[in-house]
């Protein structure tokens, strides 16, 4: 079923996430003809994604003859509000703004639109480039279910989407999922070093550390067991996997650094925000 929209979506920015985006969406079945894209340089895979399906792009907006019905925010932060100032005259009063800016409030949007403009800030995260994200939204007063509708059908053509009702969680949601996979990526990074450390040779003990991290990955997203339960089903009492978890596990440390580390994005988050 193709994807349909009530009018056509600015892209401000198609980098790693803007053009992963995009693919998503074009693979939804999104119109080439409803999209605007404005980069002046994108990256090779997004300029041969534009070029293939004859997207439009624009260094200015002279091409956008009505109000989109979507403003989709996903340059860097740092310029964000150079580049959003000048697509938000564009706006309609029924145009959703969706930011995937990290750490960008809704409050920093609302700044260069009408005070009844609908702003959702969303945040996905790296597995989206292969349609494995998962975004959590949240929304400001002025979105009603009609837009928060369309923002899940945009953000789902990556991944999976949740939402928080309270903005100040973003930060902590940004701490997990947003981060996550750098974390996820640190832990093969450590079990190919203890691999290598055992005896084996370097790039076997890659081989196991990454296909066992992708494999359980799989296998946890195919099942509805909970994390703790695939873990026990794993342990025998008395075997090789309960003498690595008891190292693991002595303490608490693990669960303890892992609090430690994700309260650290958590407030670097809210520092970058000036929350």
């Amino acid at each position: 079923m193709s994807l349909k929209l009530p009018g056509p979506i600015l892209i401000l920015g198609a980098g790693k996430m803007g053009g992963a985006l995009l693919a998503g969406l074009l693979d939804k079945g999104l119109s080439p003809a409803d999209v605007l894209i404005q980069d002046p340089a994108p990256p090779p895979e997004a300029a041969k994604l534009i070029a293939e399906r004859g997207i439009r792009r624009a260094a200015r907006f002279d091409e956008l003859k009505t109000p989109p019905s979507v403003i989709l925010a996903a340059v860097k932060p740092q310029i964000m509000d150079q580049v959003f100032a000048s697509a938000a005259h564009h706006a309609g009063p029924d145009t959703l703004t969706l930011s995937i800016a990290a750490g960008r409030t809704i409050a920093s949007f609302a700044a260069h639109l009408p005070a009844a403009a609908a702003i959702v800030r969303a945040m996905p995260n790296t597995p989206a480039a292969i349609g494995h994200g998962m975004t959590v939204c949240c929304a400001n007063d002025a979105a009603t279910a009609a837009h928060k509708e369309l923002a899940t059908a945009l953000m789902s053509a990556v991944g999976k989407v949740a939402w928080v009702t309270d903005e100040a969680l973003m930060d902590a949601v940004t701490a997990v999922s947003g981060s996550g996979p750098a974390y996820v990526f640190h832990l093969v990074e450590c079990m190919t070093e203890a691999g290598i450390a055992a005896g084996l040779q370097p790039a076997l003990a890659a081989e196991l550390a990454r296909s066992t991290v992708s494999g359980s990955g799989a296998l946890l997203d195919a099942t509805d067991l909970p994390a703790g339960d695939l873990r026990k089903n794993v342990t025998s009492p008395g075997g090789t996997t309960a003498a690595a978890l008891e190292v693991l596990m002595a303490g608490d440390a693990m669960q303890d650094l892992f609090k430690r580390a994700i309260a650290a994005a958590r407030d670097r988050g809210q520092q970058l925000s000036g929350g």
